[in-house]
């Protein structure tokens, strides 16, 4: 029977009996002689299995076997044996001596709180001395395959990492090797960035394209350039329209707007400015009234964007109409066109080599200060050229004053535009003419500039 309950101890292996634990005992003497038959009262061995560790010894009846303060230890034949380990000091401090009669060897490292022998190795080959530290580079883990290491020298050598490859220095722990940062072998050069943001093969055969329709138009029938006016100003007003409404949700009502493009353009080519006038105030009017079939939410701001896109688009173009009118209109309407678009070319070309100083660069990065003196000048020289040869009654300094101040009037109409593009995001206004963008892209620096040129030819020779 158990005579201490509370003490540890240690199930027998046949008879199941809960059997006390005794400490060691102080040595009092020669260690007791061996019993052939075991401990009586306890059952002996099974053949060929070691005594388990902690159990009743052969060797030393009434004490434990190795340590005495090893936890107690459970014994089933058909079971492994379990043993716990106590923690390794980092100091173990000086060694007491081992009691009389245990084994010298063993008893330092039993005594110490560890194990040692071949199944019980806590050493690590070559481990640093106590107090020394030691820091070790460990490579990043991913999910990819490390490169194989062959024993190359260096990356691109036989047997060594590939090309782009990280080059690892060997270490004496396996799987730590140190990555050394090494140059690209083949440094690739920056890429020089596209300037002028345009296709320029496609932009110059488009621009050759509308060239030749406007002049046919204009030296054949005039009244047919009327209508590739009315045909750019309905398309200007669908392109505006529809991006205000997809990136914006502003709903300005394009039918009005297009019929009354329509009479502007045409009364102000048959009538002159005061019925075109009237026909922008009647335009507006029919705006509000058709965006109130509409629910009144937005109402302002729909009908603002209306107004705003039937003086910006048709009205500004009824002044092309009224240039055309004149007796000497294609003439009129070819200076124009050369002294807009002569400033455009000029700021690209002298922008494009020249280019330093930014314009404005919250609403246009790619103009440049040289490229606005670049711009005026060729548009100076054309219209001081144009002037003299083909409008009558005019004069060189006229047309100096005049493409001056076509090329100032178109600058900022281009500068109007990409504020509008870019409060609405986008880079162009619409995608039909290719290396151009839409036809608002084109209209952009000829919309302003048409009101002064003809301002400045009534003024220089008349009407």
């Amino acid at each position: 029977m158990n005579d201490a309950p509370d003490a540890p101890g240690y199930w027998g292996s046949s008879d199941q009996q809960y059997q006390p634990y005794r400490p060691y005992p102080p040595a009092q003497g020669p260690a007791a002689p061996a019993q052939a038959g075991g401990i009586p009262g306890h059952p002996a061995q099974p053949p060929g299995r070691p005594a388990p560790y902690g159990s009743y010894g052969a060797n030393d009846p009434g004490h434990r076997t190795g340590h005495s303060q090893q936890p107690p230890v459970y014994w089933d034949p058909d079971a492994e044996e379990t043993q716990v380990m106590p923690p390794v000091p980092a100091d173990p401090g000086p060694q007491p001596a081992p009691p009389p009669g245990a084994d010298p060897a063993e008893g330092p490292a039993r005594e110490a709180g560890r194990l040692s022998g071949p199944l019980f190795r806590d050493e690590q080959p070559g481990a640093p001395e106590p107090g020394a530290s030691e820091t070790v580079v460990l490579r990043a883990i991913t999910d990819a395959a490390p490169p194989a290491r062959a024993g190359g020298p260096y990356p691109g050598a036989p047997g060594g990492p590939a090309a782009g490859q990280p080059f690892l220095v060997p270490s004496s722990h396996p799987g730590q090797e140190t990555p050394v940062a090494q140059a690209d072998p083949q440094p690739q050069p920056p890429q020089r960035k596209q300037r002028g943001g345009r296709n320029l093969q496609a932009a110059i055969g488009v621009g050759v394209g509308l060239g030749a329709v406007i002049v046919a138009s204009l030296f054949v029938v005039k009244a047919l350039f009327l209508v590739v006016v009315i045909a750019a100003v309905s398309v200007g007003v669908w392109e505006l329209t529809s991006r205000l409404a997809e990136r914006k949700e502003i709903k300005a009502p394009l039918v009005p707007l297009v019929a009354g493009g329509i009479a502007m353009v045409a009364t102000g080519y048959w009538s002159g400015i005061q019925w075109a006038a009237a026909s922008l105030a009647l335009t507006g009017l029919a705006v509000m009234v058709w965006r109130m079939a509409e629910p009144p939410e937005n109402y302002l701001r729909d009908i603002t964007a209306g107004i705003f896109t039937a003086f910006y688009v048709p009205f500004l173009a009824t002044f092309v109409a009224m240039m055309l009118a004149a007796d000497d209109g294609p003439q009129r309407i070819v200076l124009f066109l050369i002294v807009t678009v002569c400033s455009d070319t000029g700021a690209y070309a002298v922008g494009y080599k020249f280019g330093r100083t930014k314009l404005a660069p919250t609403i246009s990065p790619g103009k440049t200060r040289e490229g606005l003196a670049g711009g005026i000048g060729l548009s100076m020289l054309a219209g001081a050229l144009l002037m003299e040869l083909i409008i009558d009654g005019g004069s060189w300094w006229q047309g100096l004053i005049l493409g001056g101040c076509a090329a100032v009037t178109a600058t900022l109409g281009d500068l109007g535009e990409s504020m509008i593009k870019r409060d609405l995001g986008i880079k162009d206004m619409g995608t039909l003419l290719p290396g151009h963008g839409g036809i608002m892209d084109r209209l952009d620096s000829l919309l302003p500039t048409a009101p002064v040129v003809w301002l400045l030819l009534a003024a220089f020779v008349g009407s």
